[in-house]
């Protein structure tokens, strides 16, 4: 039995490593591999696993470790800072998928009630695994359309615990009206104890207990501690009548809230991946290929249809929640796949008899279409929003339906001139903005978040709300009279947009764009951009000047190198580094200098003395550079300065003369940093 099935196990590995090259080549999620190869390995495909049973218990571990990380991973900071989204956005979405999903399966296909909602519940959810993946591959998780589709996964997270504790009590909805209603108080009380339990443990039991394991610095037992905490958990929930995966769930949210979380899911995340590869492997057995073979058209539509509902129930609440068309469009198209929870949640309506048969098997064939062309929707999204924007909607709408006044948000913007416009107000606008008001330099922000702007309104900012891709923002910052715009927001396809339009409305002033990749440098200049910054070179560059900064090269000669690394696009880093061989000789007969700092501590021999008592070139070959004493900073201090315990001396030297000097020092313990 035990050799049987580590050779499914080997024949499951060996073909998934090979699926997933491919789906690598042709850029498909790994997700998809996983449900390819558990068709080829599974009774419906070349039936090469024996142990199904086995495969499936596997899996089931899956589910209770994704859902355990997830508890871990799970941030209330996060949470709370995108509480409108989460809360409203995400709720509409869940809930009206469910409604409007419900109602077109009882009445179109004169289905029961508890089955159509079960089927809404597969329908509200969408890939996290998939959506995220493919837009942190694309640095766009911190735009405007970016934050709304992660505020949306977000809620769906969390919620989908809440439809697992539902669905045993849809199973029961041909009973009574006050049967129901007892075993649903049952199941709420049931639940109010096990969630007071585990809030106990959270606040009292797991910090300490976690605590004592990490001071015996025990890989292997902090291991075991997190693995008990999550089956402990998920047993006694079971034996509540609750779900194993809502107990990981909890068991999750414990450890997050303690400082043991980030190392608790470092030492998880392996075994989850392992064991979540064994669940759509299951999955992936259970599909029929040859249905899809056979009815091809009814999949299409099912298809079809599924993914222009979600569309449209994303573009509805996204328009609702204030944000311009074209970031509606962007989260509609990003969120109409069924989610890898659908997977999960279906296998409960399997038990509780749902789902079962062709129904089963259309749903798993539509599910997995749906992930197989998210990756192609989600890079073609720009241009479908593009395309969409095209036609003749209502121009409010375009600019995003928020609830502020936008005439007169611009009227302040007509008295300004020769002033910037610093479009999108992230991290790079906000210490901008800063930077902006420290030297008194006009200026406007445009902003596609509401909330954003009603706040910034509030604490005096100068902020408008609008989308900069339609030329009306722009003429209501002003941008005939601006010196300067810059462009720090990171969607790379409107950046283009925008630089586009500018530098038709206003072709002499200079326009400055942040952008992620080095890649968009030649497109963005070739509309008129006349700097762009590419974020995954500046901080290279930024670290490199530190670099050359601690082996005491000349600042002159680092920004002339630093001037001719930007001169030509960044160059100079991709190819060969021909120009660093003469910093390097500059610098070499310094290479062995350091600088480090000390603070003279009470009892240290060199307090109560001067400089030259103390003979400190003379004795130890190094150069007092400066004293700071308290607040004040005393540069190239006398001979005869006196110094005193809390001194901080800034030294120069060798790296033998510095450690003799400092091993003068440590009879007294001085805090030593460089």
């Amino acid at each position: 039995m035990e050799i049987k099935l580590l050779q499914d196990i080997a024949i499951i590995f060996g073909l998934a490593i090979i699926v997933l090259q491919v789906c690598h080549k042709i850029k498909l999620p790994a997700i998809i591999g996983f449900l390819l190869t558990g068709a080829l390995v599974g009774p419906h495909g070349l039936h090469l696993v024996k142990s199904v049973h086995e495969v499936d218990l596997m899996a089931e571990i899956g589910v209770v470790l994704l859902l355990f990380t997830i508890g871990l991973e799970f941030s209330l900071k996060e949470l709370f800072r995108l509480k409108r989204l989460v809360l409203i956005g995400g709720s509409l979405q869940v809930f009206l998928t469910i409604i409007v999903t419900s109602a077109i399966i009882f009445f179109g296909f004169k289905l029961p009630a508890n089955r159509a909602i079960f089927i809404g519940f597969l329908m509200a959810l969408s890939s996290t695994a998939i959506v995220l993946r493919l837009y942190q591959e694309r640095a766009e998780l911190d735009s405007p359309h970016g934050e709304t589709i992660l505020a949306i996964l977000i809620f769906q997270d969390i919620i989908v615990v809440l439809l697992m504790l539902l669905t045993p009590f849809l199973a029961g909805a041909g009973g009574q009206g006050l049967e129901l209603m007892k075993s649903l108080l049952v199941m709420l009380a049931k639940a109010g104890v096990i969630l007071g339990l585990v809030l106990l443990a959270a606040r009292y039991l797991v910090p300490h207990v976690l605590f004592l394991v990490t001071r015996t610095r025990s890989r292997e037992m902090f291991l075991l501690s997190i693995v008990a905490i999550c089956l402990f958990t998920a047993w006694l929930t079971s034996l509540a009548g609750l779900s194993l995966g809502l107990g990981a769930f909890l068991a999750g949210l414990v450890i997050s809230e303690s400082e043991y979380s980030t190392a608790a899911l470092g030492n998880m995340t392996p075994f989850r991946d392992i064991f979540m590869s064994f669940f759509f492997v299951s999955i992936g057995m259970l599909l029929d290929v040859r249905l899809l073979l056979s009815h091809p058209g009814i999949i299409g539509l099912l298809t079809v249809g599924i993914v222009f509902m979600k569309f449209a129930i994303v573009l509805l609440i996204s328009i609702f929640l204030g944000v311009s068309l074209r970031s509606a469009l962007l989260t509609g198209l990003a969120l109409v796949q069924v989610g890898e929870f659908s997977f999960v949640l279906s296998r409960f309506g399997l038990e509780h008899n749902f789902l079962a048969g062709q129904r089963y098997q259309y749903f798993l064939e539509v599910a997995v279409i749906t992930m197989a062309i998210t990756p192609f929707l989600i890079s073609l999204s720009p241009r479908l929003a593009q395309i969409m924007l095209r036609l003749p909607f209502p121009d409010r709408m375009k600019r995003g339906l928020a609830p502020m006044q936008q005439e007169k948000a611009g009227s302040g913007a007509k008295a300004l001139s020769n002033h910037i416009i610093i479009i999108g107000y992230g991290l790079n606008g906000q210490n901008l903005t800063k930077a902006a008001m420290s030297a008194n330099i006009p200026y406007i922000i445009i902003e596609t978040n509401p909330e954003t702007v009603r706040r910034e309104k509030k604490e005096g900012k100068n902020i408008i709300y609008g989308d900069a891709t339609h030329i009306p923002v722009l003429e209501q910052a002003n941008i005939v009279s601006a010196r300067v715009v810059v462009i720090a927001i990171s969607d790379y396809v409107a950046s283009r947009q925008i630089t586009r339009q500018i530098k038709e409305l206003n072709p002499y002033l200079h326009l400055i764009v942040r952008t992620r990749f080095v890649s968009e440098i030649g497109p963005l200049s070739e509309l008129g951009a006349d700097e762009v910054i590419p974020e995954e070179f500046e901080t290279a560059v930024e670290i490199f000047i530190r670099v050359l900064q601690h082996y005491l090269v000349p600042q002159q000669d680092i920004d002339r190198f630093m001037a001719e690394v930007r001169a030509d696009g960044y160059q100079m880093l991709r190819s060969q580094p021909r120009s660093l061989v003469s910093i390097y000789d500059m610098s070499g007969c310094l290479s062995e200098s350091e600088m480090k700092v000390i603070q003279l501590e009470e009892g240290s021999p060199f307090a109560g003395k001067t400089i030259a008592e103390i003979g400190m070139r003379k004795n130890f070959g190094v150069t007092i550079m400066a004293i700071r004493r308290q607040e004040k900073m005393t540069p190239n201090p006398a001979a005869d300065t006196a110094l005193q315990a809390g001194d901080v001396l800034i030294l120069f030297g060798t790296s033998e003369d510095m450690n003799k000097c400092l091993e003068m020092c440590r009879t007294a313990n001085p805090s030593v940093s460089h």
